[in-house]
């Protein structure tokens, strides 16, 4: 089970990655440009393997904060709410890619900083 963990947590760390990627692309793309679908792939990716990790938390030893989660399930959701809704205005503001970006590294930011009280 611990193979099952690790695989997870490499590919929640690549759909951060891929989260990244999309906002070079984006910037590369131009002020106004479509949302490229890394943005819809790679909040997938996290969405999927993070619920995946906490489902599987009791199996493989792993304690979370729950909290945490919930925050940052949040902040993902509304990265994902903000990509689907400018996909499908196809009308894109300057703003968009850096507040994704903003979301993105605030994510990564709880992940690393907020630890659980022991």
């Amino acid at each position: 089970m611990s193979f099952v963990r690790d695989l997870l947590v490499f590919l929640h760390l690549l759909g951060m990655a891929t989260l990244v990627g999309a906002f070079l692309l984006q910037l590369r793309a131009g002020p106004g440009a479509q949302l490229t679908k890394g943005w819809l792939h790679g909040g997938a990716l996290q969405l999927v393997t993070g619920v995946t990790l906490q489902l599987i938390a009791p199996a493989t030893d792993a304690h979370y904060n729950n909290v945490k989660l919930g925050i940052k399930l949040l902040v993902l959701l509304i990265i994902g709410a903000l990509v689907v809704f400018f996909t499908i205005r196809r009308a894109n503001p300057r703003w968009l890619p850096f507040t994704l970006i903003g979301l993105v590294v605030v994510n990564v930011g709880l992940a690393v900083f907020w630890h659980q009280a022991s």
